[in-house]
């Protein structure tokens, strides 16, 4: 028998009330990932108040303002609990009834069992660099505009090519960059179209082919990261097993799309009647916008209703910038990481044992190169850039005051009509007012009121005069502040691209692994494991694909995204190979494989389901759509994506099980590598 390492100390009993806590924290956790909200709190005014003057004291803020009049003596504060601050505090309160302890948390972090999550979010976070930093030249979305030329004005045509291009860009940069650009597009090209009622076909197509797309490469999600690494998948044979599945899921789900799911005219019209960009408007040279104010007053006035922010909304897709040069170089820069990768993770399997080659030495220092191009081209336009910044400012800064001068305008007639009609109640009709001492006060009430707003008119407030000298005090946060604003003025490529890096999953994914280590330990994974081998000595490898597929789809929605659950999973089909290794079992060739690509699937899939927290992409999103007015509510998301999951997961395991059964035999799986350390 195979001597392997087992990342668990033991056998544990679960009826041992910290594994049921741990249990239960789980879940808990999961279903605030998937319905996060607010704790409301209170503390007292004194406290609030206290600490802010501190604070101030120490210029960390700015000196706040005095209000007059009584207050409460409570404060009203909310605490989020959300994909971020959920798992970490179930974490903290596992730690803390010694749920779990250092080994836990180093496993969860460092990495256990071919899982290193440090290493896999390094490589996730350098490739994203270098995918968004393509995205930020505009590539994308000028290509995008190429495509909408080719495509014209005939809608199921225009839906077919953009279709392939989405599919096409997510197989080699992953979801992310698609989601960032392509959602902003479609959002904006929907809008500028009189016959397109509503974009729900665009953008839940847009949704559903970048995540299949992304199931290709192992650098495309870090799910893959995460199932490849636990199991010794080589990229290149990871991408082999995958292709032919996805590619002939993408090509059945687009009639199903196009002719049942969204059949509606208003939704896909034959003829796409799209307002036309005036003369004047295609000659002008498209602006950078990652330079803050890049557009001046455009970018607030696009959202307004009416012709004119339809224009602007038509400028921003018919005029597209493009940084050719950025570009060029980012694309040379991924296509150069992602051959290495391969080359180095095919050469790490015939290596000797103890020595280690890590996919992220690759990334790591393309990513630096992307950021010293973009860092070194934006320095060197750094004059043009901050000139465009200032004038974009300046309109904005002219706006809003021309803004508050026509309220403060609006407000003085009102005030002034009002005291004329009280006057002239009070003079001529006496009626309805009561004694000469009520009509005195109001008339003097009237009075007082105009004096009042005289006088702030032309002499600055006390509240104005404290903000005015506020302002040209320095602190802490002003510091920051305006480093950020100088930062994106002289630097607007790599500090765009660095302030959309998915930090969130940093945080999310380490607390994940350490709850699923949790599990673990406490002898929770083992049973799921056993449930599993029930499951597969009944149905063979046809249920394999069938139970994972639908079993990884389910949990994406319920088990912290689709990440959290590859982490699960992931431990699970260990816990599970581990059973047949100590018992000498075999598991067929086909049954395993079967199992584990069935999952890659899934956790792809699994994305467009029922819920919009089923993975990070799908938050990204809904938050972009929202920018944009276009709200997504959760039925909606779940109703839509139904039929579209139910087809894609029916087409893609069908196809697995004839690649398994042509591919693969019912001979012995050799266990021990994959086990072994």
């Amino acid at each position: 028998m195979a001597t392997t390492t087992d990342s668990s100390s033991g056998n544990r009993d679960i009826s041992e009330w910290r594994s049921i806590v741990t249990l239960i924290v789980f879940v808990i956790t999961n279903v605030v990932v998937l319905f996060p909200f607010h704790i409301p709190f209170c503390i007292p005014r004194w406290l609030y108040n206290g600490f802010l003057g501190a604070l101030s004291s120490m210029r960390i803020i700015s000196p706040r303002n005095k209000t007059q009049g009584t207050s409460s003596p409570w404060v009203r504060l909310r605490f989020s609990m959300n994909i971020v601050t959920a798992p970490v505090i179930a974490d903290l309160f596992l730690l803390a009834i010694k749920a779990i302890g250092g080994k836990e948390v180093k496993d969860g972090t460092v990495g256990a069992d071919h899982i290193h999550p440090i290493d896999i979010m390094v490589f996730f976070i350098t490739l994203a660099y270098i995918a968004i930093s393509i995205d930020a030249s505009g590539l994308i979305r000028y290509l995008a505009f190429r495509v909408l030329q080719w495509g014209g004005k005939v809608g199921h045509r225009l839906f077919f090519y953009l279709y392939l291009f989405f599919f096409g860009i997510g197989s080699f940069v992953g979801n992310d960059p698609i989601i960032l650009s392509g959602t902003a597009f479609l959002a904006y090209m929907t809008r500028v179209s009189s016959n397109i009622v509503h974009p729900r076909a665009w953008i839940y197509t847009q949704f559903a082919v970048a995540n299949i797309a992304s199931a290709i490469l192992v650098s495309s999600n870090p799910t893959n990261l995460v199932l490849a690494g636990a199991f010794k998948i080589r990229f290149i044979d990871y991408t082999a097993n995958m292709v032919v599945p996805v590619i002939i899921t993408a090509i059945v789900l687009f009639p199903f799309l196009l002719y049942i799911v969204f059949a509606s005219e208003s939704l896909i019209p034959v003829e796409i009647k799209m307002h036309e960009l005036p003369e004047d408007a295609r000659g002008k040279k498209p602006v950078n916008p990652n330079i803050p104010n890049a557009r001046g007053t455009a970018e607030q006035q696009e959202d307004e209703p009416g012709e004119q922010g339809k224009l602007l909304s038509l400028e921003e897709i018919m005029n597209p910038f493009l940084d050719k040069r950025g570009a060029g170089f980012g694309a040379a820069i991924m296509a150069l990481a992602l051959v290495s990768v391969l080359s180095l993770n095919a050469a790490s399997q015939n290596l000797p044992e103890g020595v280690v080659l890590q996919v992220y030495w690759v990334t790591l220092p393309a990513a630096f190169i992307m950021l010293v191009w973009d860092l070194a081209f934006g320095w060197l336009h750094r004059h043009e850039t901050r000139e465009i910044a200032r004038e974009g400012r300046k309109q904005v800064e002219e706006a809003k005051a021309e803004q508050a001068r026509l309220q403060r305008e609006e407000l003085e007639l009102a005030a002034s009509q009002g005291g004329d009609q009280v006057v002239s109640v009070t003079g001529n009709d006496v009626s309805g007012i009561g004694s000469d001492s009520e009509i005195v006060k109001s008339k003097s009430t009237t009075i007082d009121e105009k004096k009042e707003a005289s006088l702030e008119k032309d002499t600055p407030s006390t509240e104005a005069a404290i903000k005015t000298n506020n302002s040209d005090q320095r602190t802490l946060s002003s510091v920051a502040r305006d480093a950020y604003r100088w930062s994106q003025e002289t630097f607007p490529t790599a500090t765009a691209v660095l302030s959309h890096l998915p930090y969130a999953l940093i945080p999310f994914a380490f607390a994940m692994f350490i709850l699923v280590q949790a599990l673990v330990t406490k002898g929770w994974v083992e049973v799921f494991a056993k449930g599993w081998d029930h499951w597969v000595n009944k149905t063979g490898a046809v249920g394999a694909i069938g139970g994972m597929g639908f079993l990884s789809v389910i949990l994406c929605n319920f088990s912290g995204t689709n990440i959290g659950t590859t982490i699960l999973l992931s431990r699970i089909i260990q816990s599970w190979l581990r059973l047949h290794d100590a018992s000498g079992i075999p598991i067929s060739e086909r049954t395993y494989y079967a199992t584990i690509y069935s999952m890659a699937l899934g956790v792809n899939y699994g994305a467009f389901s029922t819920a919009i927290s089923a993975s990070l992409a799908g938050l990204l999103w809904r938050d972009i759509l929202a920018k944009k007015h276009i709200h997504v509510r959760r039925l909606d998301f779940a109703r839509v994506n139904l039929p579209i999951i139910a087809i894609a997961m029916s087409v893609g395991c069908a196809v697995l099980i004839g690649e398994i059964y042509i591919i693969r035999s019912d001979r012995p799986f050799d266990i021990v590598p994959v086990l072994e350390e």
